[in-house]
């Protein structure tokens, strides 16, 4: 119930990025039971898996859109990214990784795209338009689709501060009913047969992604997932009892489930899968092994035949000559602020390590990218600390992923 919103929002943003709505919509469902399954048989922990927001973000909007790469080699990218993750599982270098990143950035990476989400779920209701002069502007806040939205944003506070389950899904669910008689969501049903897979099943282009240019996307994407998956297994496992002197048990089983769910997502047509926090939910009700993945995988299924419900909600309005998205605007709102609080975590007082990650901060939503707000961050991080005399605090992990993104920026514009 609590993350099932993603079966709506997933199909909506690949979409957007030109690729087919019930494809990624089955694509999604079947690469999230894959890898439940999986975290549930393998690892036996309650901790169900999706594609990630944020993750999905990228992939449409920073590879897709930004960098204009097109979709089948995006999702080359996102295979080569989850074959780096198992890599990696196998031989047990997650730890360097984990630690060499600062905490720091690790915080203001999730804050940054909690205000990049809400950024675009804005501009999705119609709240925040374009403007020739300044870039961006206030929008017509009277017209119906924009109303909707806040309908849909008071209904989800609502639902949130009574801490009803699944407040986001009901959100959602009951804005789009609200919408059908003001004309902004169409009614096509309940239940149908499933959409095709073949649209994106086996799309994917490995060696067109196999370029210089795109080794910024692949990094991005590999430390996006795995900082999530890690935050996740440690903030699921804390809150069931799960760690053992600190250490979460069978951890590297754990992080094979979200690896190989990402690959096969990208094998049937979406974007990176990882551990979902709203796994918590189902921990407070009991779930405590692999159990509760069964059921939380046969409701997954059982959603398959429930793509007109999809469709209606996921679909855009056209007002003008632009689509809106009022029913799933709110959540990507919510999802935003419900992100932000990591930013509580940095430690403001150290100026090397409030800048890099201010820096990353404002550079995820200002340059529309969270691969080239993350660069702010991982180039002026080892700067800093050079500058203030403490470069043995800096993990030589931060020093390869400094070069990565030099290189990205400064020589990789300049290669034939």
């Amino acid at each position: 119930m609590t993350m099932s919103y993603i079966i709506f929002v997933q199909p909506m943003v690949l979409s957007h990025a030109g690729m087919d709505f019930g494809a990624v919509m089955m694509a999604t469902i079947i690469s999230s039971i894959i890898a439940i399954l999986i975290m549930g048989l393998y690892a036996n922990y309650p901790i169900a898996l999706a594609p990630g927001m944020g993750e999905n973000f990228l992939f449409a909007y920073t590879i897709i859109l930004g960098m204009g790469v097109a979709w089948n080699k995006a999702l080359g990218i996102v295979f080569i990214s989850g074959v780096i993750f198992i890599i990696l599982t196998l031989f047990k270098i997650r730890e360097a990784v984990i630690n060499g990143v600062p905490s720091s950035l690790k915080n203001s990476i999730a804050a940054g795209i909690g205000i990049f989400i809400t950024f675009i779920g804005l501009q999705w209701a119609g709240v925040i338009a374009r403007s020739p002069a300044t870039g961006v502007t206030l929008g017509e806040l009277t017209t119906r689709h924009v109303l909707l939205f806040f309908i849909g944003l008071i209904i989800m506070f609502l639902l949130l501060a009574r801490k009803v389950k699944g407040a986001i899904l009901w959100g959602i669910i009951l804005t789009a009913v609200i919408g059908i008689p003001l004309g902004i969501v169409k009614f096509y049903g309940i239940v149908s047969k499933p959409p095709s897979l073949g649209p994106t099943f086996l799309k994917l282009d490995i060696l067109g992604a196999l370029r210089w240019e795109y080794i910024t996307p692949i990094v991005v994407l590999f430390l996006l997932d795995f900082f999530d998956t890690v935050g996740t297994l440690i903030g699921v496992g804390q809150h069931a009892g799960f760690l053992k002197d600190g250490k979460l048990p069978r951890a590297g089983k754990a992080l094979m489930a979200d690896a190989i769910g990402t690959v096969a997502g990208s094998l049937l047509g979406t974007s990176t899968v990882t551990s979902y926090i709203e796994s918590a939910a189902g921990v407070s009700e009991g779930g405590r092994t692999g159990l509760a993945n069964m059921f939380t995988a046969l409701l997954f299924l059982l959603a398959i035949f429930f793509y007109p419900v999809v469709k209606a909600i996921g679909g855009g309005y056209l007002a003008g000559e632009v689509v809106y998205y009022p029913v799933t605007a709110p959540a990507l709102v919510i999802v935003g602020a419900l992100m932000i609080k990591t930013v509580a975590n940095i430690k403001w007082d150290d100026t090397t390590e409030a800048i890099p990650a201010f820096l990353t901060l404002i550079g995820i939503p200002l340059t529309y990218s969270i691969s080239d707000g993350m660069a702010f961050g991982f180039i002026s991080y080892p700067i800093m600390k050079l500058f203030a005399g403490r470069t043995r605090e800096v993990h030589p992990i931060m020093w390869i992923l400094f070069f990565v993104f030099v290189f990205r920026f400064i020589v990789i514009p300049f290669l034939p």
